[in-house]
This record gives C-alpha cells, structure tokens and sequence, in this order.
C-alpha cells in the first residue's frame, strides 16, 4: 500500500539528489523545488500546489495529476501523454512548457495563464472549453485538436488549421486571424 503524505509543504528540496518518496500526495504544496528529471512515475498529487519550482523533463508514467495547481514553473519537455490519465486536471499560471507534449490527452476546461508553451505539441488533445490567456504558442502543433469553446482570444503567435482541428464556438481576437490563415499565404491588410 502506497505511503499517504496529506497537508505537507515541501520546500527548496532537490529532488535529484534525495528522490520524492513514491505514494499519495493529498493537499501538499511543493515550493521552490527542483524534480527536473527525475522519476515521478505512479505517484499521485491530488489538490496539490507546485509553486517556483522546476520540473523539467520529469517523468510521469502513470503519474496522477488531479486537480493541481502550477504557478511559476519550469516544465520543459514533459510529457503528460503519459500521465495516468482517469480524473487528470491541472491548471497553469506563469509557466514556461515549451517543447512538451499533451498527445491525446483530454484537458476540457484546462487554463493556461500567462504561460509559454512555445513547440508544444497539442495533436489529437481534447481542448474543449479550455482557457489560453496570454498564452504564447509560438510553433505548438494543432492536428486534429478539439478546441470547440475554447478561448484563445488572448493567445499569442499560434498557427491552427481551421479544416484540421475543430474550433466550433471558440474564441479568437481579431489579431489572431493570421494565426488562423496561415497557410493560405495571404496578405492582410492593416495587420503588421
């Protein structure tokens, strides 16, 4: 049986050096650690807070994230496709995720606050209702993505193929428009 840690703070631990203890994370916080590749494969964080700390290239088979708050993060290269995906549920607030991968994961009502997500790959995702708020997607991969409801209104520099992805109902602003004509190669005038 899995060890339980519940209402714990962790604090500037690094985690490459004395690895997190397998088990249940119930209510903890982790804040200015450091589990940059390190193995967080089949533990589970659930109502958990990862604040200031770096993640990067962290592996998560069958790692369980519900209902995990992110803020202030380094997050290159994860790969959450291999999250544990029953009940998966996170939000993101000033994050750096640039080059990670959600392939096939299913985010409905994801937000991504003030976060980089720079050559992320989103094919195949269910980004349903999901929020991008002052997002920058600056070369992520859109293919068959589900982004019906979605609101990009605020995100920056994203390329999406309206006939390859769907976008029923979702929110684009005016200067996202290139974003969305892309590869047709045209001119819009007024737009820089």
């Amino acid at each position: 049986m899995n060890q339980l840690y519940q209402d714990q703070t962790f604090e500037k631990t690094d985690y490459k050096i004395q690895p997190l203890a397998p088990g249940e994370y119930e209510n903890c916080t982790f804040i200015g650690c450091d589990f940059s590749g390190t193995d967080l494969s089949a533990i589970v964080f659930e109502r958990c807070g990862f604040i200031d700390s770096n993640l990067s290239l962290a592996k998560l088979k069958k790692t369980v994230f519900r209902d995990v708050e992110f803020k202030g993060c380094k997050m290159l290269g994860m790969h959450f496709q291999d999250c544990n995906e029953f009940g998966l549920s996170f939000s993101i607030t000033n994050c750096i995720l640039n080059h990670s991968s959600f392939y096939c994961t299913k985010l409905k009502k994801t937000r991504f606050t003030d976060a980089e997500l720079k050559e992320t790959d989103f094919t195949d995702c269910d980004l349903s209702m999901a929020v991008f708020s002052n997002c920058d997607l600056t070369g992520a991969t859109f293919d068959n993505t589900n982004l019906e409801k979605a609101d990009l209104s605020t995100a920056v520099n994203y390329s999406i193929d309206p006939e390859k992805n769907k976008i029923k109902k979702a929110k684009f602003s005016l200067s996202g428009i290139p974003g969305l004509l892309y590869k047709y190669n045209i001119v819009i005038e007024g737009y820089n």
